[in-house]
Formats: C-alpha cells, sequence, structure tokens
C-alpha cells in the first residue's frame, strides 16, 4: 500500500486496532449482494487491499449528514437504515430504507457532500470504503467498475420506482408494493420472505410513501382484516403473498 493511502487510511482507523477492524470481502457472507459481487477470487484479494474498515452503530446514530462532505462510501454489513432529507418548512422526508448488502453514500458523489441524513434504525454494522481508494483500484479491476456501475443504476431504478409509486399508485398499491419490494430484498439476503419485523415506524413508512400516518394505520388494519397480512405490532406475516401481488398489479392494467 502507498504512503499516500496508508495516511488516508489512517482517518478511517485511528485510534483503533486496524487488524481488528478489517473485513476480508472474501470470507463475507454478503458477497454476492455487495459491492464485491461477481469479482474473481484474485480481484476480491485486490479489494482487500482497500481495506475495508468495519464500524459499529447504534439504533439512532447517525450515518452522516446532510452537507458533510462526501470522502467515502458505506457498505451495510448488518442492521437497517434509513434517509431523509429535510423539507424548507422543516419537515423530515424519507427518501429510502437500507438493509444489509447495501451501499449507502452515492448521493454525494456530484458535488462531494452528502445531500441527505442517513440514520440507524437498529443497531448494525458496516464497512468503511474510502471512495478515492475505490476510484483508483477501479482503474486496475474493470469488473470492479462495471459492477459499481451496476450498484449506481440499481439506486436509480430504485428511485424511479418511489416516483412511480407516489406519482401513479393508490395508497393501497403504495403499500403492497412496499411489502412486496421488502419480502424480495430480505428473502434474497436468506431470511424469511412472509415473515419478518418492520425496523421502520408507521409514521416513516407514511414518509416514504407519501401517506399520511393515519393511512398507513388504516391500510394496514385493512389488509389484515382481508387476510392478506397478520400484524402484531412491529411483526408482519404475508398470509396471502398472492393477493398483494394482485393489488400492485392492479396500476398496470
Amino acid at each position: 500500500m502507498n504512503p499516500e493511502m496508508t495516511a488516508e487510511l489512517k482517518r478511517y482507523t485511528t485510534p483503533l486496532d486496524l487488524g481488528a477492524l478489517k473485513t476480508a470481502c472474501a470470507n463475507c457472507n454478503l458477497r454476492e449482494i455487495c459491492l464485491p459481487a461477481g469479482l474473481t477470487p484474485h480481484e476480491v484479494d485486490q479489494l482487500d487491499e482497500l481495506v475495508y474498515v468495519r464500524k459499529k452503530v447504534k439504533r439512532g446514530d447517525t450515518l452522516y449528514r446532510a452537507g458533510a462532505k462526501f470522502d467515502a462510501l458505506y457498505a451495510v454489513r448488518s442492521g437497517f437504515f434509513k434517509t431523509r432529507v429535510t423539507m424548507p418548512d422543516g419537515r423530515d422526508q424519507v427518501t429510502g430504507f437500507s438493509m444489509a448488502g447495501e451501499i449507502l453514500g452515492m448521493d454525494g458523489i456530484s458535488q462531494d457532500k452528502h445531500n441527505c441524513d442517513a440514520i440507524a434504525l437498529e443497531d448494525g454494522e458496516i464497512c468503511t470504503i474510502p471512495y478515492s481508494h475505490l476510484e483508483r483500484l477501479s482503474i486496475e479491476v474493470p469488473s470492479l467498475q462495471r459492477h459499481f456501475h451496476k450498484v449506481m443504476s440499481r439506486e436509480i431504478v430504485r428511485e424511479n420506482g418511489v416516483m412511480m409509486l407516489l406519482g401513479t399508485m393508490r395508497a393501497d398499491e403504495r403499500l403492497a408494493a412496499f411489502l412486496l419490494n421488502l419480502s424480495q430484498r430480505l428473502n434474497a439476503r436468506g431470511y424469511s420472505a412472509l415473515e419478518f419485523h418492520l425496523r421502520m415506524t408507521r409514521e416513516e413508512i407514511g414518509s416514504y410513501l407519501g401517506m399520511k400516518l393515519e393511512t398507513v394505520s388504516r391500510l394496514f388494519s385493512k389488509f389484515q382484516a382481508n387476510g392478506l397480512i397478520a400484524v402484531d405490532q412491529k411483526y408482519v406475516h404475508l398470509r396471502n403473498i398472492e393477493g398483494l401481488r394482485e393489488i400492485y398489479a392492479h396500476h398496470t392494467r
């Protein structure tokens, strides 16, 4: 590792023990859905030279704030995060929910500063990826650059999907789409597609979907009464996933 990279790395590790924090991507069970996906073993070894610094975060911790200098990306190793922006009138707008295997911080690439806050919804762990190191290694490992572009594209598609939710769907279609999307993402990580705990509040779901808290609560009750889901506080069981898909598919007709 060259002296410049070593000096920059100290910003992420001091005064912690580097040996205790270094995360080997090759041994991470999220490698197939995180940044190293699709790389050869040799390329993953090169990626390890970036030094992914593992950091624990507690519920309520802020990973970064709007306006803060952008210098790193964050791969979620465990836990749930929300991103939010503060509107001119002081209201907070939730813009996304991120889970294990997903990347936070790409909002800061274009202007070298973040335009939203990222907050932990539960205790978790992230891998800090110095962006300047990632740029250098992307030149040496073209497949890493291609995969990073795919990750960025995935985020653009997701944002477009949210715009479609807010612009073209009825309230019940939005909630059905949200539950189905959450189910799919959790299942891709080896969790149950039908039973899970919501890490976010009803109010945060409403903010994300562009609905009032009362509307979200009413729809959860309606879905439960119709046998689509079973709800016990934050525990959700999708009892009729095809029924939810039918509601979601309605907007395409």
